[in-house]
């Protein structure tokens, strides 16, 4: 979380002085920056474009019960449930 606020703030602070106040190593920020997104990350990302596009598609006007079921049809990856 820390990283990913470093991440965020650079463009207004330097690097090596976010770090600095966060309590953590520049190297500790650029090893994370430079990971690639894990399985599980990209699962995520993959089930929020779905997300994304089921409620577009009913023009803002799923709920949480209407979009389970909606979602219930696509398949997840990695045995996980919406």
């Amino acid at each position: 979380m820390r990283f990913a606020l470093v991440d965020q703030a650079k463009k207004d602070f330097p690097v090596h002085r976010l770090c600095q106040v966060l309590g953590v190593s520049q190297s500790g920020y650029f090893a994370w920056k430079d990971r690639p997104a894990s399985r599980r990350q990209r699962d995520d990302m993959v089930m929020l474009a779905h997300v994304r596009s089921a409620f577009a598609l009913s023009n803002g006007t799923y709920g949480s019960p209407r979009m389970t079921r909606e979602l219930g049809s696509v398949p997840a990856e990695g045995g996980m449930t919406p």
